[in-house]
């Protein structure tokens, strides 16, 4: 990702808990993304872009963590957000047949600990850090890529006929700015 946007002209610092683990050729800062505050040690409103690729679900205070991407941002910046999605219909099936979360049970990532429902994060999350949506997307549009194929044309046909557009998809994609 880093290469890609480097190559759009963006200069890029890569943050991660684990140092050890990027391979990038970016500059490189390791942050616990749990401390109250990591913001000031980044830089607080030093960013016009902020990208936090399938984080929020890996941290203990997704708030915390919101609160200090707002404070990242520079002015008119935004933040890039995306997690698994967890409202769509095919982890409502789960829940309801196995009573387990989808991308977040004993088969998925053990360091998914904080599950982000759509409902919860627009109407209190957001507004407690003073950030709104600017666009919000899923990915893949219409579809389910983590789910087999006839269950997944059945999950899209079933998800097209709903009003509700969360159901759809496997990944929330957030560009988020400034409430103002």
């Amino acid at each position: 990702m880093g290469e890609r946007l480097e190559s759009l002209g963006i200069n890029i610092t890569a943050v991660d808990r684990d140092g050890a683990a990027y391979q990038g050729k970016h500059p490189f800062i390791a942050a616990d993304f749990d401390a109250l505050s990591f913001a000031e040690r980044l830089g607080v409103g030093a960013f016009d872009l902020v990208m936090a690729i399938e984080v929020i679900e890996h941290v203990e205070s997704p708030i915390g963590f919101l609160r200090n991407v707002a404070r990242l941002l520079a002015k008119n910046g935004v933040a890039v957000i995306t997690t698994p999605n967890v409202d769509s219909l095919a982890a409502r099936l789960k829940f309801l047949l196995a009573g387990k979360l989808r991308m977040m049970d004993e088969h998925s990532d053990p360091t998914h600990i904080s599950p982000i429902f759509a409902d919860l994060l627009l109407r209190q999350y957001l507004p407690r850090v003073g950030l709104k949506v600017k666009e919000h997307l899923l990915y893949p549009p219409n579809g389910h890529q983590l789910t087999r194929k006839p269950i997944a044309w059945a999950l899209s046909f079933a998800s097209r006929m709903s009003q509700e557009k969360v159901i759809s998809g496997d990944h929330h994609v957030l560009v988020l700015e400034a409430a103002r």
